[in-house]
């Protein structure tokens, strides 16, 4: 019988369904379909199954990418979501917000050799979502209770993947986080329309039913209601993870811009995401984190800055610019959330960099702007830029969102731990490749540690942490036996 498998030289790459840009800007509802079973295994099948699978080295999870695209394709979905699963706490949720065309799919042979990738991201959402309807995704029941308890602050990606894995070895596992509702930032930072809340909401379901316990509302090292002290969290496990992630914005530092209409941009996706859980706002409500009817600049070029500009066109602002100081080849966002951006009406100033905010007491009237050019090529590939002489212009705009990254909060000063070593980048330090910090027992992983970074990033290296902290305990285990 043929082979159902490396048949790209005969089947086009045909993406998920997309909704129209006209009809998509309306709402927040996510904007790709997920495949038909037969598109799936169709797609599956252009897989060339190559002998050195670099779509799998261009995971930062290394996904048996190749084994489960080869069961999508002969129709074995279930065995296919295993291997999936095997790897990845969250398939669906990566399939969704990976940036593929960076990693696997940017990585796979077709790509490199003119054939066109293949949908490995759709694919991976497919069988996920797939898993969760057909009730494939069994609730977390450990073999055998071990007695020991780990707590974990932070229920982000990297906080609930640890939590996953850890509760499953038998560990009373412990999420402390300081917001209303677990999920970090999947929760709150990404937009729906690129991850709808109840596809995160499932996955925290698994954990609590799993046994998991997520205590919501405990501001770990704050001053406010709510606040607990580390070291109260130190003493009621055998073990800590610090999943924190990253949440100081950097902001501007040019002319006018701490004036009122200038704002950052998490403070501006995470009232968006929560007016659209159904929660009462004001800073929505009285117009500060609220685009409707005005015109937007957000600066930046990154993945938060796409989130930001997309937000915007679907609140309805009249018109919404991004500037961005490097061209669009050396933009750091994923290629396919520029494209849909353009599509759904946002113009791109490329090469320009703002200079002051304009406007008064009565709010901002605009944005300076410097055109750039590049100048030279870095050892790390990035083109340095250079003003232009004489290249200034205006752009209009009523609200200006900052979108230029983020960094850690001083972590030992707010835990009163002044043993927890940083790195020159206030990045908590751990032991060479490990998650292990300066203190004893305590391990850190996800953003706090890398920076900020993709969500796979954060899942592998909660995955990793659990794995290091079961390691870890278990050795202590047998030098007290």
């Amino acid at each position: 019988m043929a082979s159902v498998n490396q048949r790209f030289v005969i089947t086009p790459r045909i993406g998920p369904a997309k909704a129209a840009a006209s009809d998509r800007v309306r709402g927040f509802d996510e904007i790709y379909a997920d495949f038909t079973v037969p598109a799936g295994g169709e797609q599956s099948s252009r897989c060339a199954q190559c002998g050195v699978p670099f779509c799998q080295s261009g995971c930062p999870l290394e996904n048996n990418i190749p084994d489960w695209l080869k069961l999508a394709a002969e129709g074995r979905a279930e065995e296919a979501w295993r291997q999936s699963e095997a790897t990845s706490t969250m398939p669906e949720i990566c399939g969704r917000t990976c940036p593929q065309d960076r990693l696997c799919e940017g990585a796979c042979t077709l790509e490199q050799s003119g054939w066109e990738t293949v949908t490995i991201g759709s694919v991976e959402r497919w069988l996920g979502d797939m898993a969760f309807e057909n009730g494939w995704v069994t609730p977390i029941r450990p073999i055998a209770e071990n007695g020991l308890s780990v707590g974990i602050v932070g229920a982000g990606p990297a906080g609930m993947a640890a939590a996953d894995r850890l509760r499953s070895a038998g560990y009373a596992v412990t999420l402390y986080d300081r917001h209303d509702r677990a999920g970090g930032l999947l929760m709150y930072g990404i937009p729906g329309f690129k991850l709808e809340k109840n596809v995160v909401q499932r996955r925290l379901d698994r954990l609590i039913n799993g046994g998991v316990e997520i205590r919501l509302g405990v501001d770990v090292g704050g001053d406010g209601e709510g606040a607990m002290p580390f070291a109260e969290v130190r003493a009621a496990h055998d073990a800590v993870l610090i999943a924190t992630g990253v949440y100081q914005a950097r902001r501007l530092t040019a002319p006018g811009c701490g004036s009122d209409g200038v704002v950052a941009a998490l403070d501006y996706l995470i009232s968006s995401n929560r007016v659209g859980l159904g929660d009462d706002v004001a800073a929505f409500e009285d117009g500060t984190l609220n685009a409707a009817d005005r015109r937007v600049v957000v600066i930046g070029g990154g993945d938060t800055a796409m989130d930001c500009v997309r937000t915007a066109v679907r609140q309805g602002a009249t018109s919404v610019t991004c500037l961005y100081r490097r061209d669009r080849d050396n933009m750091p966002g994923s290629a396919r959330e520029v494209a849909n951006a353009e599509e759904e009406g946002v113009v791109f100033e490329w090469l320009a960099s703002p200079r002051a905010v304009l406007g008064g007491a009565s709010g901002v009237t605009g944005v300076r702007v410097q055109r750039m050019a590049l100048a030279a090529q870095g050892t790390d590939g990035r083109w340095s830029v250079e003003p232009v002489p004489g290249g200034e212009f205006d752009v209009a705009a009523d609200l200006v969102i900052e979108a230029l990254g983020f960094e850690p909060e001083d972590i030992p000063g707010l835990f009163a731990e002044p043993d927890l070593a940083l790195t020159d980048w206030n990045t908590i330090r751990t032991a060479g490749h490990t998650k292990a910090t300066t203190l004893e027992g305590v391990f850190a992983a996800g953003d706090i540690v890398r920076g900020a970074s993709l969500v796979v990033w954060a899942v592998r290296d909660g995955q990793d942490a659990a794995a290091e902290i079961d390691v870890w305990l278990n050795s202590r285990q047998r030098v007290a036996a």
